[in-house]
Order: C-alpha cells, then sequence, then structure tokens
C-alpha cells in the first residue's frame, strides 16, 4: 500500500525539512517490508497572494488532485480524532489488508481545509485525525505525522522504537 503526504506549503531547508527527511526515509526502509510503500510527500504551494476563499478552494483542489476515487484519505484537523499510535497502526494494517492501494494524510494551509476537502470529510469519504486540540504550525504537523507514520510502522514490524 502506497502512503502519502498531500501538504501545503513548501516545507524550506531546515530543521523540520531533515526532521521529516529522516522519518521518511525511516519508513521507507520498515515499510518496504510490511507492504508499505512510500512514505511521498505531494507539495502544493499555497497561493498566498489570493484572498482566503479562492486559496482555500484552490489548495483543496490541489491536494485531491492526485488522490484516487478507491484511496483511503486521512484529513488532519484540529476537530479531527485522536488516536494512540497504537490506533494509528492498526488502522493502517487494516486498510493495507483490507486491499487499500494508496492511503493519503492531508494538511492544509494556515486556514484550514478548502470546500472540496471538508465535502469529502462530510460525505464519509475522508476520515479525520487530530495532533490535539493544541494549535500547531502546519510544518510542525508535518513532522509529528511523518515520526508517526514511521512510529506505526515500527510497531507493525515489531520494532522496538515504540515503548508503552
Amino acid at each position: 500500500m502506497q502512503v502519502s503526504i498531500g501538504a501545503v506549503g513548501l516545507l524550506k531547508k531546515g530543521p523540520e525539512h531533515e526532521l521529516v527527511t529522516e522519518y521518511c526515509r525511516r519508513f521507507q526502509g520498515l515499510g518496504a517490508r510490511l507492504g508499505l510503500k512510500g512514505l511521498d510527500i505531494n507539495e502544493i504551494e499555497a497561493g498566498k497572494s489570493l484572498p482566503r476563499e479562492k486559496r482555500q478552494a484552490l489548495e483543496a483542489e490541489q491536494l485531491l488532485a492526485p488522490v484516487g476515487s478507491a484511496d483511503t484519505v486521512i484529513c488532519l484537523d484540529e476537530r479531527g480524532k485522536t488516536l494512540s499510535s497504537r490506533d494509528l497502526a492498526r488502522f493502517i494494517e487494516a486498510e493495507r489488508d483490507g486491499g487499500t492501494s494508496a492511503m493519503w494524510f492531508l494538511i492544509g494551509g494556515a486556514d484550514g481545509h478548502g470546500p472540496a476537502v471538508s465535502e469529502l470529510i462530510h460525505s464519509s469519504k475522508a476520515r479525520t485525525l487530530s495532533f490535539g486540540k493544541a494549535t500547531w504550525p502546519h510544518m510542525l504537523v508535518r513532522v509529528m505525522l511523518a515520526e508517526q507514520l514511521y512510529r506505526a510502522a515500527t510497531i507493525l514490524g515489531k520494532h522496538p522504537y515504540h515503548r508503552d
């Protein structure tokens, strides 16, 4: 199963970029043995010069462009469901074992997800995931997500990285 992150904004060189790159590298090494391909990041540029509504709409369309109709979509949203690391691992395992060929984790821009992504969520064709009630910069969310996906792979691979 292909695992990908769709994210608004270009991650510039620096500590966040280095961390995301490292967790993706680790995921790729371990994930391959578990039937998990990726971890790819599809970045889109935020339309900073556009008014908020148009920017959100454009971002949503661009985030969803590579997503297939049968792909599993998880939208990161502060109002989403919180999962433990083990629960996330079990969810990924169930999707993989259930025949899902691709899973997308979508991170919106500074103003949140646009209408197309929101419609997908409300139609129950996508799930939501939250890293808690605190507000996180979306570039840090990318790091946290990459780490949690790597952690999920270590849990599934029975690697000692995760400790309860």
